[in-house]
Order: structure tokens, then sequence, then C-alpha cells
């Protein structure tokens, strides 16, 4: 008798499911983060100041993202619109040692990461005696602790709630069908409590798929990709050297391992958005040998969020569109409209890059490059679509 076929257990990512994910700055008071936002969104809406919250209420602002695909397309086809991808960014307000008991502006903050889905965590190297550390002095590691502890602690308290609850449903005993499942949530949330009391990060486990579905109605916040921005002084930014960037690289191998870190001066990203053109923004980065460390914020923080791209192109309109990798054609076509998804036919499709490295869409096709694809087609990130779907019902 053959071996039975193994079914390959379906893989759900930690986090809210769609497409229209958001990213939160956070960090402690007084680190960059209003000014970051503003240079990120190239807008006045954060409150930079020299004080601890100056940003209450979170900021919110959609970014373009920068891919030198869609902007290829737009020369290539010249269409009459063009329509790039966005990231929905927050400026949240800065996080004090004991937030997680309501110091500082303590549970409103720790709610409004609670909000997104990412953290950019901002993490202070900089040394100005103008700005003050509410700390007392610059030591990134010992913030960075910190916020971990901040988070964590939150979580807990979340997952003791939840524990405490499921132990009271649990309690009337019974062998239904809910019963049992209740159970099973029970032995999952202990078994998060045991990893966060052990003083690991949620997001840090190879947790199963049912796993994954009860931490996703937690919304725990150390569950939530974290990118880290190393604020840097410009001097440094320049000259690619900081005395804290050794240490702050073995405390995230140690305590967030694979989790990305960006060396960023927010004090140069601020003082570009002053030139009135790109083109000069451009100039002074090449006068300085440097580049933006902006464009590499976006697009690690769309991957972070598993976020890719397809486009739709013609002369009418080229438009970037954001999906979740790994989705298939069907769901795909529910983003550019609903009713696509539910009256799906099937999909012409072919890859930016092979336009590229062939021209055009004739030879693309001389070449059987443009390939017809149905329901169960997974989208790869640079596709190009062509969606067919019948007429909707009602």
């Amino acid at each position: 008798m053959p071996p039975k076929k193994q079914v390959k257990e379906e893989k759900i990512l930690l986090g809210r499911p769609g497409n229209n994910l958001k990213s939160g700055i956070v960090g402690l008071a007084n680190v960059g983060k209003s000014t970051l936002f503003q240079a990120i969104t190239k807008c006045h809406l954060g409150n930079p100041a020299n004080f601890p919250y100056a940003t209450i209420d979170p900021e919110e602002s959609r970014v373009i993202v920068p891919d030198e695909r869609f902007d290829w397309l737009c020369q290539h086809y010249k269409p009459k619109s063009e329509v790039p991808a966005h990231l929905t960014i927050y400026d949240i307000a800065g996080l004090t040692r004991g937030a997680s008991t309501g110091a500082g502006l303590g549970n409103a903050f720790l709610s409004h990461i609670r909000a997104v889905d990412a953290i950019f965590q901002v993490v202070r190297c900089f040394d100005d005696a103008e700005i003050i550390h509410v700390e007392g002095d610059v030591d990134p590691c010992r913030d960075l602790d910190i916020i971990s502890e901040e988070l964590r602690i939150k979580d807990i308290e979340f997952t003791e709630k939840a524990l405490d609850n499921l132990v009271k449903q649990t309690r009337r005993g019974g062998q239904s069908l809910e019963m049992k499942k209740l159970k099973e949530e029970q032995a999952t949330v202990e078994k998060i409590l045991e990893h966060l009391k052990a003083g690991k990060d949620v997001r840090k486990n190879n947790w199963s798929a049912k796993e994954v579905e009860v931490i996703n109605t937690l919304f725990l916040l150390t569950a939530k990709p974290v990118v880290f921005l190393v604020n840097l002084s410009e001097k440094d930014y320049i000259r690619k050297k900081n005395k804290h960037l050794p240490k702050i690289a073995e405390w995230v191998k140690e305590h967030a391992e694979g989790d990305p870190i960006i060396p960023i001066s927010i004090c140069l990203e601020e003082r570009l958005t002053h030139f009135e053109k790109e083109e000069e923004a451009a100039e002074e980065c090449k006068k300085l040998g440097v580049q933006s460390a902006l464009p590499k914020a976006i697009t690690t923080m769309r991957k972070a969020l598993n976020l890719a791209s397809f486009f739709t192109t013609g002369e009418d309109e080229v438009r970037q569109w954001t999906i979740r990798a790994g989705i298939k054609a069907p769901q795909a076509a529910g983003v550019i409209h609903t009713d696509f998804e539910k009256t799906f036919i099937q999909v012409i499709v072919y890859n930016y890059n092979i336009l590229k490295e062939l021209g055009d869409e004739a030879t693309c096709k001389a070449q059987g490059k443009i390939m017809t694809k149905g329901k169960d087609y997974v989208v790869e990130d640079g596709d190009i679509l062509l969606i067919k779907a019948g007429a909707a019902k009602g």
C-alpha cells in the first residue's frame, strides 16, 4: 500500500491579512521620529520639537513607493495617467520607560502601535547637547532594551487577560467540538505567554498555522515586523562609521535576528527636503558621496510586510498595484475591483523583467513569453497583468 501523501500545511502569516497595511514610526522621545516623518512624507504634519511628546496623536501620510520598474514602464508607455504604489506611515508619540504601566503617554502610545501592522524603530546614535535624551545620555542598546521590554510587558498583559477568559470558558468541561477548540486555543495562549515571559518577541518563533491564527486574534505588539532605523549624525553617515553600530548589530542578532538594520541620518534627510528640485538634492548627495536612505527604508518595510506589486499598463494608464506576496490571480484581480475576483475567467501575464529585456510586447508575444493563466496562477512580484472577468450579477 503506497504511503499516504502528506498534506502541506498552508502558510499563514502573522498579522492582519490584506494589502492596505500601515507602518508606524516608533522610538523613545527625541530620537528623530517626527523629523523622519516629515522627511519621508515631504510634509509638515509631524511636530518635531526638542521636548518629549511633541507628537501626541499619531499623524498619518501616504508615501510613494520608489520603484525603478514603475518609472521604466511610465517612460516606455508614456501614459496619460501614472499611479504609483503607496505605503501608509504613522508618526507615533515617543515612548518612555514605564509606558506599559501608563507612564508618559503610556497606554495611548501602545494602543497606537497596536493599530499599525509594522514598526519602523528609530534608534538614536548621535550626540547633541542641545537635544535632550529622556534617559540622560545616548546609549542605543539600553534604548532598544527599554522599547523591547515595554512592548513585551504589554503583550504579557494582553495574553494573560486572554488566557483568564479562556480558562473561565474551559472550566465548564464537556466534549463538544467547540470545547475542544477552546482547549486547543488555551494551550496555544499558554505557549505564547511562556514564550513572552522567556524574554522573546512573538514574531521570533516557528509557530504552526493554527497557532498563528490564535496569535492574530490577539494583535500583539511583538508579533509585528520591525525595521530598525539607526539615526546617525550627518558626519557619521557620510564617513559610514559610528561607535554604536557594532553593538546594535550584536543586540539585533541576539534579540531580533533577521530584522533589517538601516543606517540613516535623519538630519541629512531633513536638509535634503529643503531643495526645491529633486535634481538639486541628488546633486548634494553626489557631492557628499552618499545616497538617501529613505527609498531603502520604504522598500524594506514593504518587504517586511510581505507586500509585492503587479502592474497594469497601456497608453491611458500605468498603475502599480499592491498585493500580499503569494496570492493567486483571482485575489489580485479583486484588488482592482471586488467583482473581478468573483467573476474571474483568466489572466494574460508577462513579467516586467521580460518586457525590459525584449523591448516591447510584440517581441514578448513572438517569443512565447506572454502567457494565459487560470485561477491557480500565483502572481509574481513585477508581473504585468491583463485580467479577463465576466459581467457581475445583479
